[in-house]
């Protein structure tokens, strides 16, 4: 296949994952939470064609919960590798557009990011673009499609903060790269963000009482090009 999409994703360790949400709902059923997403998001990436799918693991792929996933799914497990988001990304992307044309990276944090936003990313990839940002409301991005790769792209950007999105696009611009943009997604990341995953259908049994919030994203159209400005509108 020409097309891998990479599913990021951390082992659902009590404790270790999912750390703002336990506040609310204990370790262990933030643990579960936290798997729960990491399995939606490779049961996503599995419905687009032509595109083969691979679970990318921290700390290492050892963790049983990887290893079910593998047997479940019939998926590739690799590990992740690198002393930071940045190089762990920035590691496997070279390796994977060294054996496919395109990469798709993803986290398991967005269940908001449908399959029809995988597919329109692979798309704009096979007509020319050489990356695609799915950008987060939060000022993040839930997905990073590419054709190519360069080291600029993941290095000293301020993870987990509110301009990783915007330094990203200014990076793409001095690279004089052409890229396209999918509409605003939003990600469970804050207790505030359960409310909103349990108003969305097959996520009512969080055990919270419904809020007016729903759980409706932007259409995935509307993209804008941020290959001319360096600053594309969201």
């Amino acid at each position: 296949m020409s097309c891998a999409i990479l599913v990021f994703a951390r082992a659902p360790v009590p404790g270790e994952v999912k750390t703002r949400l336990a506040a609310m709902l204990g370790a262990e059923a933030a643990a579960a939470l936290h798997g729960r997403m990491v399995r939606a998001a490779l049961q996503n990436a599995l419905t687009v064609g032509q595109c083969r799918t691979e679970l990318w693991c921290a700390p290492g792929a050892s963790h049983p919960f990887f290893r079910a996933c593998a047997m479940d799914y019939g998926i590739a497990l690799r590990e992740q590798v690198g002393n930071n988001l940045g190089a762990r990304m920035a590691a496997a992307a070279a390796e994977v557009l060294g054996r496919v044309e395109r990469a798709l990276i993803v986290g398991t944090d967005c269940p908001s990011l449908r399959p029809a936003d995988l597919e329109s990313a692979a798309a704009l990839l096979e007509q020319g673009c050489d990356a695609v940002l799915g950008p987060a409301e939060d000022g993040g991005y839930v997905l990073l499609g590419l054709r190519r790769t360069a080291p600029a792209l993941f290095q000293d950007i301020p993870w987990g903060g509110s301009t990783v999105l915007e330094e990203t696009r200014h990076r793409l611009a001095a690279l004089g790269w052409r890229w396209e943009e999918l509409a605003p997604r939003w990600d469970v990341d804050r207790p505030e963000d359960l409310a909103r995953l349990a108003a969305c259908p097959g996520w009512e049994d969080l055990g919270l009482s419904r809020r007016t919030r729903s759980c409706s994203a932007p259409p995935a159209g509307g993209r804008t090009s941020g290959s001319e400005t360096g600053r594309p509108s969201s």
